[in-house]
């Protein structure tokens, strides 16, 4: 009996063992199957037969939307055209701050794994398993993947198991393809900051306006904060949050020692800084009316330009690099100086000059005519727009607009809660005063400062190259110059202010002076210009007729529509404020056009020179004569209209220009130019119905003038930039671009008049 029972237990033991043995065997099939079901499928992804895999050289050239920069001369970034507002930016260009803090928070072991970092993926499955969930783990380089290619936001859960296993594989591959660092600056391109910032460079030009290379602890550890949430965390909407989550961050930096204990108990009690926020949206910003003029001119370059493919460029998202030639600090005086005049002390002035005036802000209009304006601005409105969308008809919409209603309205110093009409709102907006300036460099045509308005975000119509209003006075000197061209006179030549008749197809036409300075007396050319006399400009009219100056005006770049009539002598013609700084350079200039431009050059996203520019040159005018007009346009700063360039605002350095004003004041104007830059200002309203009632307040040299003259004090008082130290040194000549080549028969009369004969040639000083 033992014997049995001895085999029987044997055989039970065999029988488990052998049934053990082919339990773990299954086990381990079912191991090496799992794992070569694991290895097989990311085989097949990464071959691209589980869905889309990017290509190899799809991770060399990732595509990716990255925005057109526009870069002033001074190589400062004045905006930007995107879909996506993301512009790249190296690794040394970006701070150890920002570096540190970024590895701190999301991915502590980055320099030690190869784009999975196992170990982290252990402690989110225990963390899982034991609901002891401490954080993701995802590394950079999958976040990266993610970034580069997003996930479908309509996938199932399904789905995303298999694009998460994806990320995994392009993670690897990013590794591959690139070196840590690489990788470390891709990420921060492609993260988005939220306020339309994506990408590092946005990030910190939006909140901090600067560039990532100088940004310190408390920035950075913000910054990498926003990451988890742009939204909940943006320092601007939810301040304690943000301040809090940075807090976070610093703390991650302080445990993998990135900053030391004393370090953080320092920065953790600074409180967010956002006093330096600047939003990146197309309305704001610097030089918001020359960004918008671009857009429009690449738009139509891109049409004409083609890639070598034969594609197009992409002005929003193919990373082009404009290079212009604004000056970032010129163009900041220039608003600054539009500012202070025109909307802190010119528009208070006009509200208060208009105020119970009837009908304001327009004069001398009757009834009909102030409807026809007003109407033309309701369909032009929204709120037309919409209502007759909705099946309104006119006269229920114009109810509409005479009814009292709640609304916010734009003031230059902020926006005013109100209840008023629809139509009461427009007149408001009638009543304010708009201007347009343009600053260029005289020798090479080089637009440094160009303000198409007061206020972009309200005001959208560019008085710069897209306006054209009557230009007034400041087109006789053309006319002064025609008679100097011929060679009958000279800036001293005494000329008769007497009334003058010229015989026109509509009956004769005898212009009045605005006065009655010297009236009937012989005077010199030079003090007829600067008292802006009209008499003495229709005697010039009347002798070299009016086609004669629509030759010479086209010599210097203007191309509008110039009506052949004697009034054109008194301004009676419509010009752009681009035309008329292109035109009047040709004095400073030695009588050479040269056309103003904006743009030196474009590149592509891969820094390659894709388009030059060159400024169209033509002798307008010889040497002498611009020379000779030179003389007279000083006469106005020195003693005529222009005077108070000199007495109230104390510009001493070489200075000449022309004050214009047109019919009832509509239009105040001054151009004018120094040695080096040459300059234009346009005031008004934008119905020239509206404007003051008086030439005291409403002329040019009230208006217009003490914008040049506020912009130029600026500009040569700026230790920054080049003109500074011409104006300010002992040995003026010795400065290239700032003396004026003449013959040298006129070395003897500083005035312009020909009273010495000698050939050679010498340069001579406007002083």
């Amino acid at each position: 009996m033992r014997t049995r029972d001895n085999d029987s237990s044997k055989s039970d033991k065999n029988s488990k063992s052998s049934t053990t043995k082919r339990i773990i065997h299954f086990c381990w099939k079912i191991y090496f199957i799992l794992v070569g079901l694991v290895c097989l499928m990311f085989f097949f992804i990464s071959m691209g037969w589980m869905g889309y895999m990017p290509s190899f050289a799809e991770l060399e050239n990732p595509d990716s939307n990255l925005a057109t920069e526009v870069i002033s001369s001074d190589g400062e970034l004045l905006g930007t055209y995107y879909r996506e507002n993301r512009s790249n930016c190296k690794y040394n260009d970006i701070s150890k701050e920002l570096k540190d803090a970024l590895i701190a928070t999301e991915d502590s072991r980055f320099y030690n794994h190869s784009g999975v970092d196992v170990k982290a993926l252990f402690r989110v499955a225990f963390g899982v398993a034991t609901h002891r969930h401490k954080g993701g783990g995802s590394t950079i380089s999958q976040q990266l993947a993610k970034n580069l290619f997003p996930r479908d936001p309509k996938a199932g859960k399904l789905k995303i198991v298999f694009t998460k296993f994806k990320e995994w594989v392009v993670a690897i591959k990013l590794e591959r393809a690139y070196s840590k660092d690489e990788i470390l600056a891709m990420y921060f391109n492609t993260v988005d900051f939220g306020n339309n910032a994506v990408g590092i460079k946005s990030a910190a030009r939006t909140y901090f306006d600067k560039d990532p290379k100088n940004i310190n602890t408390e920035e950075a550890a913000l910054l990498v904060g926003m990451l988890k949430a742009p939204s909940r965390y943006s320092p601007r909407r939810h301040p304690q949050a943000s301040l809090g989550r940075r807090n976070t961050v610093l703390s991650q930096m302080k445990k993998y020692g990135k900053i030391t204990e004393k370090e953080y108990d320092s920065i953790v009690k600074i409180p967010i800084d956002m006093s330096n926020f600047k939003s990146q949206a197309h309305t704001a910003g610097v030089a918001t009316y020359f960004r918008e003029y671009l857009r429009m001119y690449l738009k139509d370059w891109c049409d004409k330009n083609p890639k070598n493919d034969g594609s197009r460029y992409d002005l929003y998202c193919d990373g082009l690099k404009i290079y212009t030639t604004i000056d970032y600090k010129m163009q900041r005086h220039a608003e600054a100086a539009v500012k202070e005049h025109v909307c802190d002390y010119l528009q208070p002035m006009f509200f208060n000059h208009i105020k119970g005036a009837k009908n304001a802000p327009f004069v001398n209009i009757n009834e009909e005519q102030t409807r026809n304006i007003l109407w033309r601005a309701v369909k032009q409105s929204d709120r037309y727009a919409q209502m007759k969308d909705a099946g309104n008809t006119d006269a229920e919409i114009e109810k509409a607009f005479n009814t009292k209603t709640k609304m916010t309205v734009y003031s230059y110093k902020g926006l005013i809660d109100t209840v008023m009409t629809p139509m009461d709102s427009i007149r408001y907006y009638k009543s304010f005063l708009h201007c347009g300036m343009m600053c260029m460099e005289a020798a090479t045509g080089y637009v440094k400062a160009y303000v198409g308005g007061t206020n972009y975000e309200y005001f959208q119509f560019d008085h710069v190259k897209l306006s054209k209003r009557q230009v007034g006075s400041t087109f006789k000197p053309y006319v002064y110059t025609v008679a100097m061209q011929s060679g009958d006179f000279d800036p001293c030549t005494m000329v008769p202010n007497v009334p003058v008749t010229i015989e026109t197809p509509s009956g004769p036409w005898t212009p009045k002076n605005s006065g009655h300075y010297k009236e009937g007396q012989m005077l010199p050319l030079r003090e007829a210009l600067a008292q802006s006399l009209n008499q003495v400009s229709a005697y010039l009219m009347k002798r070299y007729g009016p086609e004669t100056i629509i030759k010479l005006v086209r010599q210097m770049g203007m191309t509008s529509d110039i009506p052949s009539v004697p009034s054109i002598c008194l301004g009676a013609c419509e010009l752009s404020l681009y035309e008329q700084v292109g035109a009047i350079n040709c004095f400073p200039n030695q009588g050479v056009y040269v056309e103003p431009i904006f743009i030196t050059h474009i590149c592509d996203k891969e820094g390659n020179v894709i388009f030059s520019n060159l400024p169209k040159t033509n002798e307008a005018l010889d040497q002498i004569t611009a020379f000779k007009t030179v003389r007279l346009m000083q006469g106005v700063v020195d003693y005529g209209t222009g005077g108070r360039l000199r007495s109230q605002y104390g510009i001493s350095f070489p200075l000449a220009g022309k004050t214009g004003t047109t019919d009832n004041q509509s239009d105040g104007w001054f151009v004018g130019y120094t040695p080096l830059l040459t300059c234009g200002v346009w005031v008004g309203c934008e119905d020239r119905a509206a404007h003051f009632r008086s030439t005291a307040l409403g002329q040019g040299a009230r208006t217009a003038m003490p914008v040049f003259g506020l912009f130029m004090k600026k500009v040569y008082s700026d230790p920054s930039l080049p003109y500074y130290s011409i104006v300010n040194s002992d040995n003026k000549n010795s400065k290239p671009g700032y003396n004026f080549t003449i013959p040298s028969s006129y070395i003897g009369d500083p005035s312009g008049c020909n009273e010495t004969k000698r050939d050679s040639v010498m340069m001579f000083n406007f002083d």
